[in-house]
């Protein structure tokens, strides 16, 4: 008869049910920044979900806290439990008797004599003592319990071994129970060769529950599952057994004879170990472990919960390395983790697990048709607004505070409005304001704010003036060694969101320039690995940004060079590059001829020089004083900020009737920062 299941629950695995998803910009600026360094965002994402967040335990915690775990268990525990248990009722035996033969007046002093030389004689093997007085006539009673305990003991250690829980249940159990255990051990290993024929159906599997249900708690729902448990604790039995001494094995296996004094208990689970592990050849049967000296004894059933723990150790720690291909966190056993290391860790590798899929899924990363991952424009916007906060932050000064003089910077109203977005300065729109606060409250009644931020609209500008700007960054040697790619690419990013975001109309373009110059787009700039090639070609920068300028004859021509040194290199005329270091002359002179073609157009310079180098100092000063340009040398964290209000000045200054305002007021409102972490050469 097939048995009648009841509906399984498991216990609440933590978090909240009811928490927001999980916040990506903790994990956005990580995976950015490594992008920026040179990772792939494949690797970036990788490492950020192993080093965790602020509040947010990584995959390294995790693995470091299992290793933990699996040593403490090898420290704590012997495995001569059973061992000294059996060797403890044995002496209580020996010692019981032995006072029952002194006090026995009545007794034949010859078979008195003959029964002391026999407890004086015995050997000094446990199993060895055990077998020899297993047909002993004990003249005490308590001495007679004390060793029939010893093959109760034994009997229920192996059964426990191979189903746990089974010492316990067993604990003076009756002739009785220990039949009924050896008929189960009779009909599963009926089942288990049944299967293995191939003969085996789900009515045989549900007709063995129905009857021998009570001893597996797990509840199988097919021989399958109920194989895969009984496995699993059948090679760590094995685990366990190949981890003793000769000595403890030899022992161990002299005294299983004696389990319940029933030879037929030792045939059915030899049986029953060979039938697991032909039918789970893929479990690990050979392995074994050092175990530490002076621990706690453990029994065989104990022993081998430890080493099932030790074996789900072994797969967390692999599944925590996500080393093997294909890897993903969803692979983690949360369940596993929370027996070994706690609810609280299980929380953590879920949160981990919704973050990668988060990171995949939600439009952070995408696979391109070359199979690698990518930073998706998406997640450039976010990375390039976390960057622009982080360069207002610098700009702002104090906390709270606004440059008045930048108000109404991007041009004259337009009439329409927009919603608001952090660092906006344009005027709020206060009727479209309060209108959008009376329709929320109306939609949703019990929401009693009179204005929420999401209400607020600004009213959009329209620019006076058109700006082409050319970013020219240093990507030759120097700068990747000296640590200042990373500080680099921040910066041109931050520059790129403000201009797609504030001002569309303006035209950038982005120049690296190493040993020679190249317009890149900005998700190739900030993936762009650090050059080792040699060489600073300013000059075939300033082509490039020449021609840049001549594309927007109408704009205003805004040129910003980042640079840590000096040109070395220049265009031949026949297209093939020249590198000389110290500078050749006719290097220097390239890049001056193409620097004053710059300024025929009317260019606004800026040079940001990184570095400390006096001779890079004064080459770069008399560049900017040429062309009546500015020399700026911010510390690497105050770069973007740099860049960003030099863009701002240049701007403000080529406006008609423009004088340089929201420089001037820049410079007055921030003083601190301009001459406190940097200074400032040739800005009239």
């Amino acid at each position: 008869m097939a048995r009648t299941r009841s509906n399984r629950f498991k216990s609440y695995d933590g978090g909240d049910p009811l928490a927001p998803p999980v916040d990506l910009a903790e994990a956005l600026d990580a995976i950015g920044e490594d992008v920026m360094a040179g990772y792939s965002p494949e690797r970036a994402m990788r490492e950020f979900l192993r080093r965790g967040g602020q509040d947010q335990r990584g995959l390294d915690d995790l693995a470091r806290r299992v290793a933990e775990r699996r040593r403490e268990l090898l420290e704590q525990h012997d495995l001569d439990g059973t061992l000294q248990e059996v060797r403890e009722l044995l002496d209580n035996a020996v010692l019981e008797e032995r006072k029952q033969l002194a006090r026995d007046a009545m007794m034949d002093d010859g078979d008195r004599a003959l029964r002391e030389m026999q407890m004086d004689n015995l050997p000094p093997s446990t199993a060895a003592a055990v077998s020899e007085l297993g047909e002993y006539d004990w003249q005490s009673s308590r001495a007679r319990e004390d060793f029939e305990k010893i093959k109760d003991l034994l009997g229920r250690e192996l059964l426990d071994q191979r189903f746990a829980g089974m010492k316990e249940a067993l604990a003076n159990a009756s002739d009785a129970d220990r039949a009924a255990v050896q008929e189960m051990l009779g009909d599963l290993n009926e089942l288990l060769d049944k299967h293995r024929r191939g003969e085996d159906t789900q009515q045989d599997f549900d007709d063995f529950m129905a009857e021998h249900g009570e001893y597996f708690p797990e509840g199988p729902e097919n021989l399958e599952e109920l194989l895969d448990t009984m496995a699993q604790r059948a090679a760590a039995a094995q685990r366990m057994l190949n981890s003793m001494s000769p000595e403890q094995r030899q022992e161990l296996m002299e005294l299983s004879a004696q389990a319940f004094g029933s030879p037929e208990l030792m045939d059915q689970l030899a049986q029953l170990d060979a039938n697991l592990q032909s039918l789970r050849p893929g479990e690990d049967w050979g392995g074994s472990e050092q175990m530490g000296e002076g621990g706690e004894g453990v029994g065989l059933g104990d022993g081998t919960g430890v080493f099932q723990d030790l074996a789900d150790l072994d797969q967390l720690s692999e599944q925590l390395s996500q080393s093997y291909g294909g890897a993903r966190l969803d692979d983690l056993d949360l369940d596993a983790l929370a027996r070994q290391l706690g609810d609280g860790a299980a929380v953590d590798a879920r949160t981990l697990q919704q973050l990668e899929k988060a990171l995949r899924d939600g439009g952070t990363l995408r696979r391109g048709s070359d199979g690698q991952l990518s930073l998706t424009p998406k997640a450039m916007r976010q990375l390039g607004k976390a960057l622009l906060r982080d360069v207002a932050q610098k700009l702002s000064g104090r906390q709270g505070q606004r440059d008045l003089d930048k108000a109404g910077a991007a041009g004259e109203r337009s009439g329409a409005t927009r919603e608001w977005q952090f660092g906006d300065t344009e005027p709020w729109d206060i009727p479209r304001s309060v209108l959008n606060g009376v329709r929320r409250r109306a939609t949703d009644p019990t929401d009693r704010r009179v204005l929420a931020i999401d209400d607020v609209e600004v009213q959009e500008t329209e620019a006076r003036t058109q700006a082409a700007v050319a970013l020219l960054v240093d990507t030759s040697f120097s700068m990747a060694m000296d640590g200042r790619w990373v500080p680099m690419k921040r910066t041109a990013l931050a520059l790129h969101t403000l201009i797609r975001t504030r001002f569309r109309g303006d035209h950038l373009q982005l120049i690296g320039f190493g040993r020679q110059a190249e317009v890149m787009d900005i998700e190739q700039l900030t993936a762009l690995d650090a050059m080792w090639d040699k060489g600073t070609n300013l000059h075939h920068a300033l082509l490039l940004a020449n021609r840049h300028f001549r594309k927007h004859p109408n704009a205003q021509p805004v040129l910003l060079i980042v640079t840590d040194g000096e040109p070395t290199s220049h265009l031949e005329a026949s297209g093939e590059v020249y590198f000389s270091y110290p500078p050749h002359p006719m290097t220097i002179a390239h890049a001056v001829r193409e620097l004053d073609n710059s300024r025929r157009m009317g260019a606004q310079t800026t040079f940001f020089r990184l570095g400390d180098d006096p001779g890079l100092a004064r080459f770069i000063e008399q560049m900017a004083q040429r062309v009546d340009g500015r020399m700026v040398s911010p510390e690497l964290d105050d770069l973007g900020a740099a860049v960003v209000g030099s863009y701002l000045g240049s701007r403000d200054a080529g406006r008609p009737g423009g004088s340089g305002g929201i420089m001037s007021g820049l410079r007055s409102h921030y003083g601190d920062w301009m001459g406190g972490r940097g200074s400032w050469v040739g800005d009239d």
